[in-house]
């Protein structure tokens, strides 16, 4: 179990205040420093990125939404996502193996079980961290996982297998979508639990090290503390933020993405003294049509945090108000086309960049030594999750017909205490 130090030692404030962004930055600024110095190296020898996750859960980093009531850092949502673009211009492999552990929190912040609060966020403060295996690579959309309970009444036994686990081989527990024969049931096992099998068999040609492959359940023993929540897919749309939330920390990925184009496209040129079809010695970094590329490059990085801000500050926004018991059904649609909305224009302003870095150069700035196309090829499958295209098709039919979108990803994150009422939702937190 890793150790982690106190939220801010030598500091007292109500636990209702967030931490102080320079607090933050302080913490945590050298701790991306140390990731982004191995970031190529591990890409070259596709070497997993254990020690990196140990690193932020050693600073505290995985507790960053956890309120200091239960010994987290109680970060705001802007807060959090600003550090996480920080982190993910380091290495945009670390968010998404994050990314569920994240969602985790959110969701028992959501929530009204307390008793599921008291439980699951002791082991995060003490630096354990969650996984998923929620989707499967079979023929047809559906939870092939079975959960059978024990004839002896001695909990239950988990057979099947999963794949796109993201963060599964990193994670102290895992959260794996089953199924019981009546029910979809959501339940935690340990990642070393007897009868668990973890593979990185991920093949995609980006985020390599995100070990987003394979999970096994052989007779996987399941204990009644151990279900998370059973919920029924005809259930109605639940007012939750959690689509908004996931499809965030992409976004804030992808921003992330574009910060590090602009840093190691700025880093080639100033180490340059030889233009293309200049003859002699030469300082790129004069040329004006260097300058238009980068120029370029820092504004298209500028309207993606941007719009992670913006998105992120609706987040905020949305939680306050069901703190408040004001938020409604109204407010999380909104929420989602906000989302969606943005997700349309930074992926493709992001992509630009990641194809723009390489006329700032010639053939030089495509050396294997650079691995200057990790950031498209990381960046476009990133892309790929949630696709954008179904997102955009909503957002049209919103607009058009007030359509709300589908919740599908919604429901199979949500527990069933959340209501799906037009009526005000009451605060999960006071």
């Amino acid at each position: 179990m890793t150790t982690i130090p106190a939220p801010f030692p030598g500091t007292e404030r109500d636990p209702q205040t967030p931490p102080d962004d320079a607090e933050l930055g302080a913490r945590f600024a050298p701790v991306f420093a140390r990731i982004a110095e191995g970031n190529i190296e591990r890409e070259q020898r596709r070497e997993l990125a254990y020690e990196p996750v140990r690193w932020l859960k050693e600073a505290g980093f995985t507790t960053l939404r956890v309120p200091r009531r239960y010994g987290g850092l109680g970060a705001t949502l802007p807060q959090f996502f600003r550090l996480l673009t920080r982190l993910a211009e380091a290495d945009s492999n670390l968010p998404q193996i994050l990314r569920v552990h994240f969602g985790f929190i959110e969701g028992r912040l959501e929530g009204e079980d307390e008793t599921l609060r008291e439980r699951w966020f002791k082991p995060i403060v003490a630096g354990e961290t969650i996984g998923a295996a929620i989707s499967e690579r079979t023929g047809a959309t559906h939870n092939s996982v079975t959960l059978a309970r024990n004839v002896n009444g001695d909990g239950w036994t988990l057979n099947g297998e999963k794949y796109y686990s993201t963060g599964t081989l990193y994670a102290d527990w895992i959260d794996v979508a089953s199924h019981d024969g009546d029910d979809d049931v959501r339940v935690l096992v340990r990642g070393d639990a007897p009868g668990v099998t973890r593979i990185d068999d991920w093949d995609g040609f980006g985020q390599r090290l995100t070990a987003s492959g394979t999970t096994r359940f052989e007779a996987v023993h399941v204990s009644d503390e151990q279900i998370l929540v059973r919920y029924r897919g005809s259930e109605p749309r639940r007012n939750t933020s959690l689509t908004a939330f996931y499809q965030t920390v992409h976004l804030a990925t992808l921003a992330g993405i574009a910060r590090a184009v602009l840093r190691d496209g700025v880093e080639f040129v100033r180490g340059r003294t030889r233009t293309f079809g200049v003859p002699g010695r030469s300082s790129p970094r004069d040329n004006p049509l260097v300058h238009r590329v980068v120029g370029r490059l820092a504004s298209l990085v500028y309207s993606a945090e941007s719009l992670v801000g913006s998105v992120s500050g609706a987040l905020e926004k949305a939680w306050q108000e069901r703190l408040a018991g004001r938020a409604t059904t109204d407010t999380y649609i909104a929420l989602d086309i906000e989302a969606y909305q943005a997700q349309q224009i930074v992926i493709e302003q992001v992509l630009e960049a990641a194809t723009l870095v390489f006329e700032v150069g010639g053939a030089s700035a495509t050396s294997e030594a650079r691995r200057l196309d990790r950031h498209w090829r990381n960046a476009r499958v990133i892309a790929s999750h949630n696709p954008a295209i179904q997102r955009e098709s909503a957002v049209g039919n919103f607009h058009l017909n007030g359509t709300p979108p589908g919740e599908r990803f919604s429901l199979a994150h949500t527990p069933a205490e959340l209501t799906g009422t037009q009526e005000p939702v009451a605060a999960a937190l006071d």
